[in-house]
């Protein structure tokens, strides 16, 4: 009778129900579908998020580094023909003619410690600046932008200042005078050594009063230069506004700092004994130069060609390094 029971018409009706049920049940509700649709990122969500973070931040630090060998490899040779009238008071002629005696071979020599040095600073200047300027944004709102800027751009100045030794080194390896006495860029910083390590750092005070003011100023307006250009969707055209947005910045800044550059030459070309003072440099250099102080802009001429040139190229490479990693949203 059971068996009979179980394969009648009306209990086989009431099975397939009761499947149906337990199916329905077993499937989510609308209302938990919706919950699930608009939940809250768990910890691990957060966490996947914060990763990508640095993988954004580092993005100006690389554009930095495209920049920098681009910009060395074009203007070493600029900077060379300056480095001598910087150091020696003698004209763009006469420094031409110092390097074509000293043959092709030796025109690169000591070209390691600026790329190291350039690539390293400018990497520091772009992604430190930007990485501060995120830090105040988010923390503190209510700080007028131009402060929040320039105090980004200061500290990524300081920052750049750790690199002191890579400028210290290819000062004496454009020296005339050290052509001898160092071989190369790793000769000289062993021989450096020797001295113990504030050696190193001559020059430090020089070069945080022209980092940080120079810095503040091409962040401050380098955009504000750009805007005064013509509006146009074509890349050409917008390589060329950071190329001159870039020149315009770079030749009117070098050549404001350049006493500080000359006088960090001066403290730099010392290898040994004691420390001069950034008053007691530029005395030094003011009486041997006649006690002339449009001696001391021996060089402004060339360098402001090189800084035209130089920073002309550093913008355009920049943004156009970022705009590659960006996109078109240049979302930095």
């Amino acid at each position: 009778m059971s068996d009979f029971l179980s394969k009648s018409p009306e209990n086989g009706r009431l099975g397939r129900k009761s499947e149906l049920q337990q199916q329905c049940s077993a499937m989510p509700s609308q209302s938990n579908i919706t919950l699930q649709l608009h939940r809250h990122p768990t910890n691990d969500d957060s966490s996947a998020t914060a990763n990508t973070v640095p993988q954004e931040d580092s993005r100006e630090f690389v554009c930095g580094v495209g920049a920098a060998s681009i910009n060395i490899m074009t203007t070493f040779p600029i900077n060379k023909i300056i480095f001598r009238q910087q150091l020696l008071g003698i004209s763009a002629t006469t420094a031409i003619k110092q390097l074509q005696a000293e043959g092709v071979l030796r025109l690169y020599r000591g070209i390691l410690p600026p790329m190291l040095q350039k690539t390293a600073t400018l990497s520091l200047m772009f992604g430190m600046y930007d990485k501060f300027n995120r830090i105040f944004r988010q923390n503190l709102p209510g700080v007028h932008p131009v402060l929040q800027k320039t105090t980004a751009a200061v500290l990524a100045g300081c920052c750049e200042a750790v690199f002191t030794p890579l400028e210290r080194v290819q000062t004496l390896l454009q020296n005339r005078y050290y052509q001898e006495h160092y071989r190369n860029t790793f000769h000289a910083f062993r021989e450096l050594r020797s001295s113990g390590v504030p050696e190193y750092y001559r020059g430090l005070v020089p070069i945080l009063l022209r980092n940080g003011p120079s810095n503040a100023v091409f962040f401050l307006f380098r955009g504000e230069i750009k805007d005064l250009l013509p509006r146009s969707d074509r890349p050409g055209v917008e390589v060329l506004w950071n190329f001159i947005s870039g020149a315009v910045l770079g030749a009117v800044l070098s050549t404001i700092f350049f006493p500080l550059n000359v006088i960090k030459t001066k403290m730099q070309s010392q290898v040994g004994g004691r420390f001069t003072g950034i008053y007691e440099s530029f005395l030094i250099v003011y009486n041997e130069r006649n006690r002339s102080l449009r001696a001391i802009y021996h060089g402004a001429r060339v360098n402001y060609m090189r800084a035209l040139l130089s920073w002309g190229i550093i913008n355009a490479s920049y943004e156009l390094m970022k705009s590659y990693f960006y996109g078109n949203g240049n979302d930095s």
